[in-house]
Order: structure tokens, then sequence, then C-alpha cells
């Protein structure tokens, strides 16, 4: 009966599709005569708590080069600073999302180094955006950007792989100064009973995670996050939209396994709050299904652990041979499902001439490290007879001390930023790992270096599939894989295509890891073959219907989003 009744509502819902889809039109973009008038924008500051943002490339501080605009040796000192980074409006923490690259070869950017000779422009940077401090800023620039047809664009930090918050001529909403951070020990979710309660973290969508991670260590608490004490990924934009991978998600789970409740702004200007007793249906698309697409988001909040002491360690070697390379890496990819399932997480990079891997996990006794770890290490050092290899083991009280320490040490400046970067990843199966340890090894060595993000797995693997708009393909791993392509400022238009058909190659490569090419689509590629099966596995067509009753123009689009493929390639008009 039910599936007749399903049968008969598939021509009523593409009807409907059809219908709203011929209503959009392209979007109206900065220099076009559709664009707002000045009258229109200053009625649009009376709503607003601050003046609006116009904001430009980093480096336009440089230009005009023999009389420059603003402070040029500030920027140049803090290119690779990203909490810096973070604080500008029109930067991002990967500048080729700061360039526009136009289909006739030319280039529209603004580089820090001027020796080269180009004017700088705009680039992707939007010309003009909303600085949110309030809900109902956040209210006012999304009902402005719909009333008037822009294309939208969401900034918190400009962390993205993608270049989600980045738009050409577009209109942004910039939410990095919305920075309420609140821990109650009696946490209920809206509509919730007493018996609902938890220890719980609502942190504001500007909100980076060494803050967070601040004040859940003041309250005792530990909670699952990205180890990002630089201070370039947000605690609630693109990271738990897009699942939230975390060193600690093997004992802890991900993100969107810790997500309790959000409050958003959705595409018609209403307030909500989306948790498992309110618009579920959009609480379910929020945890994993992407960034941008939904509204936007002002809050999250996370439900926190015990604070637990923990253990790091650390192996780096250097391979003299090829064969010692492929017994090391066959060795270390069939361990990965043992230690998920024990609750060791970590991070490392793999080439052909050498291995860095950190392993780390939470309330763990030296009998697990002596039983897991060192075994593995004892074999490497072995295998490679390298007289410099480093295999160390550190105990922590806690682990902000590694995460979000308080001088030099720990993981504090472990990533960089201000490059010019694309990347390709996939997910590793369990069923690579355990049935297929030396031929996956021999793959990852193919590449000139891999990224080995040790963060699926055990408590990630117990999950519900389903509970979650997250690509079920996660449940199914172990660790996630990435290489890039980067090139520098100047690089010709032809060179850096070049660069990016490589990584579109390396997509392709790398899929025997993953059978069902699943990956993590904040740190993924924008040439995806077929980016609904990769980011979002067989929940797109659930996602797709849930899009449809929240945002049926599509105001929220974003690159390899839900409904993207709808939109041109530059993401302005209906196909």
């Amino acid at each position: 009966m039910r599936l007749h009744a399903l049968l008969n509502f598939i021509p009523f819902l593409s009807l409907v599709l059809a219908q709203s889809k011929e209503d959009v039109k392209c979007r109206c973009l900065y220099g076009e005569p559709c664009w707002p008038t000045e009258q229109d924008f200053t009625s649009l500051t009376s709503h607003l708590s601050q003046p609006l943002l116009r904001p430009v490339p980093p480096a336009s501080a440089c230009y005009p080069i023999n009389s420059p605009s603003g402070n040029c040796s500030d920027a140049q000192s803090h290119r690779r600073d990203s909490i810096w980074r973070a604080d500008q409006p029109g930067a991002y923490e990967n500048i080729n999302f700061e360039s526009h690259l136009f289909q006739n070869g030319s280039i529209s950017a603004c580089y820090l180094n001027t020796t080269l000779g180009i004017p700088c422009e705009q680039g992707n940077v939007p010309p003009i955006g909303v600085d949110a401090r309030t809900v109902e800023d956040v209210q006012a620039a999304v009902k402005f950007a719909g009333q008037h047809n822009l294309r939208l664009v969401v900034k918190n930090t400009g962390h993205d792989y993608l270049g989600r918050s980045s738009g050409r001529n577009a209109f942004m909403i910039w939410t990095h100064r919305l920075k309420n951070i609140t821990y109650n020990a009696e946490f209920i979710p809206e509509g919730g009973s007493k018996d609902n309660a938890i220890f719980g973290l609502t942190v504001g969508a500007g909100v980076q995670w060494h803050e967070a991670y601040d004040v859940a260590a003041q309250n005792n608490r530990f909670v699952v996050g990205g180890i990002s004490a630089s201070g370039s990924v947000g605690a609630a934009g693109g990271w738990i939209m897009g699942g939230g991978h975390s060193a600690f998600s093997p004992k802890f789970g991900l993100g969107v396994d810790n997500a309790v409740e959000f409050t958003i702004v959705k595409p018609n200007g209403d307030y909500a709050v989306a948790n498992s007793h309110h618009n579920q249906d959009l609480f379910w698309a929020l945890r994993g299904g992407g960034a941008g697409s939904w509204g936007v988001v002002i809050s999250v909040t996370y439900k926190t652990h015990d604070l637990l002491p923990m253990i790091l360690s650390v192996l780096n070697v250097t391979f003299p041979t090829l064969d010692a390379a492929t017994s090391v890496a066959t060795e270390l990819v069939g361990l990965f499902p043992k230690l998920s399932d024990l609750g060791w997480g970590g991070y490392g990079a793999l080439s052909n001439t050498s291995l860095l891997m950190g392993f780390m996990s939470p309330n763990v006794s030296w009998a697990d490290v002596n039983s897991t770890i060192l075994p593995f290490f004892d074999f490497a050092v072995n295998a490679t007879q390298d007289p410099n290899a480093l295999a160390t083991t550190i105990p922590f009280a806690n682990p902000y001390e590694l995460i979000n320490p308080s001088d030099d040490a720990g993981l504090q400046n472990a990533q960089e930023v201000g490059g010019l970067v694309e990347l390709a990843s996939r997910l590793l199966s369990r069923n690579a790992a355990e049935q297929r340890a030396e031929e996956t090894a021999r793959l990852l060595l193919s590449f000139d270096f891999v990224g080995i993000n040790f963060v699926a797995g055990g408590a990630v693997g117990l999950a519900e599939p389903d509970s979650v708009a997250l690509n079920p393909g996660w449940r199914k791993a172990v660790a996630h894989v990435y290489t890039s392509g980067n090139w520098e400022e100047g690089t010709s238009a032809e060179t850096i295509k070049e660069i990016q058909r490589g990584v579109a190659r390396h997509v392709r490569a790398l899929d025997p890891i993953s059978p069902d090419s699943t990956t993590y689509m904040n740190e993924a590629s924008l040439y995806e073959p077929d980016f609904k099966k990769s980011f979002f596995g067989d929940h797109y067509d659930k996602l797709r219907a849930i899009k449809q009753i929240y945002d049926p123009n599509s105001l929220f689009v974003v690159a390899e989003g839900v409904a993207s493929d709808e939109w041109d390639d530059t993401l302005t008009c209906p196909r």
C-alpha cells in the first residue's frame, strides 16, 4: 500500500521540482544592473548591528606597489598565520580560493609577491558582506540576499578545501564574530526532558576549536574536535556539517555523532532549533549533509566527555629501499583496524622514502602501548635499520596539553596555511586494510606523498549508518588518506589546470582502497567523477528531498553540495 502511494507521488514530486526550477533565475552578481543600489544597502545597514563589510584580498595592502594602501609587511609576515587570516574577512586559509581562474585562461588574483608585476584584483573574494554579530544580523542578510536573488556565501575562518566560502562577485555573511561559548552541566535539548540532560558545550558559528577547548578544559570536560589549535578550523561550521573527524573519533565518534542540537537561520530567514525533537529532518541533514547548503548555522551543542589522561606515540623512520618501505607500510595498513577498535587515532605522512606517524588515545595503559604500538615501532626500526629513527611515547595529563598547548609544544603549529593547494582523497576501507594490506600499501607508496588521517574505525564504525546524513561509507572505514597538488603565486593558468588534472587522476587512482569511492568531503577534490556517491552515498536522495523543503530555490548552493549539479559550473545559473 505504501509502495503504491509512493509510486503515485513520484510524478507529482517531479512536476513540483521542475516548476520550482523554472522559477529560479540566474543569481545577481556585483557589477550587473540587477545589483542592489547604494540605497538598498543603506536600508539593509539600518537593520544591522555593524557597518557593511567591504572585503579585499589581504595582499591588496601591498598595492599599488609604489604607494601601498595598507601595511604590506603585516600581510606578508602573517601569510602562514591561520588566526590572523581567519580574522580577515577577505582572507582564505588556502589562498588559491582568493583567486579566480577564467575559462579563457586569464586569472584574477592579488599576490603577495609584488615582484611578479601582476596587478591586484578582487578574484574570488566577495566585494561586500555582513559582519554578523547577532541572529538578527544573519536574518536580515539572508532575507536581503533572497529578495535580491544574490549569489550568497557564508564564511567563518575560510578553511575550506572546496572553496565553498568564497565566491566571485557574491554577497557574504561573515559569521566569525559569533563567539558565544556556553558550558551547561545539565543541558537539555529543546523539547526534551530531564532524562535527556547531558554535559553540553554550545559554541557559536564563529568559534574556533582552540577557543572551544579552552572553555571545555576550564570545566574539566573533553569535546571531540579538530586538531587545529592554530585556529584555522571552526567548531560550528563546515567541520561538523561535513562529518567532523578527529584523532579521538575512534574513541568517541565523529563530530556528527556528538552533536545534539543546532540553531540555524533557514533560507526563508526564520530562526529555528534543530534537534531530535524539532525539525528532525533538518537535524539529520546538518550532521553530514555538507556545509553551505541548509542555511546559516548560529550555534551547535556538543555532548562532552570525561577529561582523561592520554598517550602519544610517535614514529619517524627513513626507508633505505622500496622493499623496506613496502614492508613497513603493509604492516601499518594491516594494523589500522586493530588499533582503531582499541580507540587509537592519529595523523601521519607516508612516502616511499619516509614515514612519520603519531598515534594517540585517551585512557590507555602502558601495557596497552606495549602490546599494540611498540611491536610495530620495533618492526619499523628493524626493517629500516635507520640510525636516526625516532620511536617514542609521551604521556599527557589530558588531551588539551597536546592539541591546545599553552606553549609551543604539541600540535599547536602543526597545520600550515597560506598555500595554493587542492586535495584528492579517499576513505581507507576496513576490508582493504584487513584483506589487501600489501596491495593497499603499494598503492599508497605509488604517490609522491600521502597524508594519513587515522580518524575512523572504533566508535565511528559502531554508530548506526542511517542515524545521520553522513555518507554510510564512513562506518566501514578505518582511515582517511589524501594527496595534493600544489603551486606558487604567478603560476600560469595552463600549468594550474595541468596540476588540477593531476589531482583528478589521483582521485581515480585512490579508488581501489575505497570500493564505494567514499571520501571526507571537507578534505576532498573538486573533480570527483560522482560527488553524490563519494560525499553522500545512498543518503543523497533523502538530502535532496530535505533541501527541497527548506531551500526550494537553492539560495544556499556550494561546490559539490546538495543540488549543486542543477547549477552551472559558476553556481550562478540553473542548468
